[in-house]
């Protein structure tokens, strides 16, 4: 009996219980954190993702995917064992931040431009943060000194790229998307970039959809997911708060504590890890708050929360692909290994790109 109840697929039940019971004994703090991850949504997330999804909507229904296929397949292929298409993912990715580029490649796989194991090594390394939320938020906002901006983001995408490297040896003996032949006319070869243009208006016509239609589509679908990624980072703002109500984060901060002192990093940074565990944003906060802790290891902290992404990402990335058959499991693992490296980054980039003291 006692082993059946401990199986793997009955503790998400055993949890939803048990988030019910702390919801009933919290009602009041259950509300409120309601409320507050409701507000970072409207006043923070929507303005920020929105557009960009509308946009990316947009630039696969013109084309624009298979011309960025056509440009940079030379490059994609050697380096990270992806089509050139997937440099597309990689620039929105970047730019835009999470969760754009597991949206886009979560729509690549089911046009079919892209295989299972291409897919999961494009997510692991294009879930990262946008330049606006890293300089912006974390080294202006919460770190008040921009000067920290140059090695947060060289950790930060730099470990990113060192990820997508790394991912090429992913499931290794999958087979590769088949790559296009190039086009000859009267016995000479096409220019690449005749190519592309060629491909990106091919790809329109295959479409066939009127721009007003296709404007309608793209926001109606960016609305849609931005409902899910809505729904997702006021869930977890709650089981945060219920948490910390009935004892559990501090309990995993005592854990994290003993953590931190065996890698020499001060044990009041917890509260940040423990925060940016479960949602990047406040890990963040917490790290730039941290005043007491020492500049390299608060930024150490951030980059390492920026990198993992928080549980509220890995959410609204799992629920982007379970309409796929990618797997979560490397992602998973690549956002733990990019936090990571990151980190290292920080330490090792200190000299070069840190504050001047």
């Amino acid at each position: 009996m006692v082993r059946y109840l401990l199986r793997p697929a009955v503790i998400p039940a055993w949890s939803a219980v048990i988030l019910t019971l702390l919801m009933i004994s919290f009602p009041s703090e259950a509300l409120r954190a309601s409320i507050r991850g409701l507000s970072i949504w409207w006043e923070v997330l929507f303005p920020a993702l929105f557009p960009f999804f509308v946009i990316s909507e947009l630039l696969l229904g013109v084309g624009i995917v298979h011309f960025f296929g056509k440009i940079l397949d030379p490059l994609m292929r050697p380096l990270f064992r992806i089509p050139g298409i997937g440099g597309f993912v990689v620039t929105m990715g970047y730019a835009s931040g999470y969760p754009v580029g597991a949206r886009l490649t979560a729509q690549l796989w089911e046009q079919k431009l892209i295989n299972r194991s291409e897919g999961e090594r494009l997510v692991a390394f294009t879930t990262t943060s946008d330049p606006i939320f890293l300089i912006g938020a974390v080294s202006v906002g919460f770190f008040h000194n921009v000067a920290l901006a140059p090695v947060l983001a060289a950790a930060h995408y730099g470990g990113g790229l060192i990820i997508g490297l790394l991912m090429r040896f992913h499931d290794r003996k999958a087979p590769a998307t088949p790559q296009a032949s190039p086009e000859k006319s009267s016995g000479r070869r096409k220019s690449r970039l005749a190519e592309a243009i060629k491909a990106m208006h091919t790809a329109r016509m295959v479409d066939g959809r009127s721009f007003g239609t296709l404007l309608q589509d793209a926001v109606q679908a960016a609305l849609r997911l931005m409902i899910v990624v809505g729904g997702l980072v006021v869930v977890f703002s709650v089981i945060m708060e219920l948490l910390r109500q009935a004892g559990g984060i501090e309990l995993l901060a005592s854990g994290v504590r003993g953590l931190l002192g065996l890698i020499h990093v001060p044990p009041a940074l917890s509260d940040a890890v423990v925060n940016g565990i479960f949602e990047v944003t406040l890990g963040a906060r917490s790290a730039g708050t941290a005043t007491s802790s020492g500049l390299v290891h608060q930024a150490a902290i951030a980059a390492f929360v920026l990198s993992w992404a928080g549980l509220s990402v890995h959410a609204q990335v799992a629920s982007l692909l379970s309409r796929t058959d990618l797997r979560y499991k490397p992602f998973f693992i690549a956002r733990f290994l990019h936090g990571c490296i990151a980190t290292g980054l920080i330490y090792v980039l200190w000299d070069w790109l840190g504050p001047v003291r």
